[in-house]
């Protein structure tokens, strides 16, 4: 739980520094184990994946600064969450899914891209104050 706090913590940092793009789809959730086999947190980790990999994908498509940081930070909230097996598999397949839905209706970095980029940094950020204040030591 530490290094998943540290890692959200991280994260907050390159918030900031994202803010561009279009309204959020609608999700499509990866199914998820009974709720007593998972962390009561899973369904916010499962959207801050998928928001991360929209955002990796608006962020290259904009010429963001960071470039693959946002691939980077789904990398580190792999290792600090999700060493291996079910779980990690439904975290990147949420990465894939948010990439993949943007990729394929945005090919220039338009206002609607922008506009989608603010939205998701906004939810990203309210996510993550939510699990490292509600589940963070």
């Amino acid at each position: 739980m530490a290094k998943l706090v540290q890692t959200l913590a991280l994260l907050t940092i390159l918030l900031p520094a994202a803010a561009v793009a279009q309204a959020p789809q609608a999700a499509v959730t990866a199914p998820v184990p009974p709720a007593a086999l998972r962390a009561p947190y899973e369904p916010q980790l499962i959207r801050l994946s998928e928001i991360i990999g929209a955002l990796h994908y608006l962020r290259t498509l904009c010429e963001g600064p960071e470039g693959g940081a946002w691939r980077r930070e789904m990398q580190a909230l792999l290792d600090a969450e999700a060493a291996g097996g079910e779980r990690r598999e439904r975290l990147v397949q949420a990465f894939n899914r948010g990439y993949g839905g943007f990729e394929q209706t945005h090919r220039t970095c338009a206002p609607a891209a922008r506009l989608a980029t603010r939205r998701y940094v906004a939810e990203a950020r309210r996510l993550v104050a939510e699990i490292t204040s509600r589940y963070g030591n």
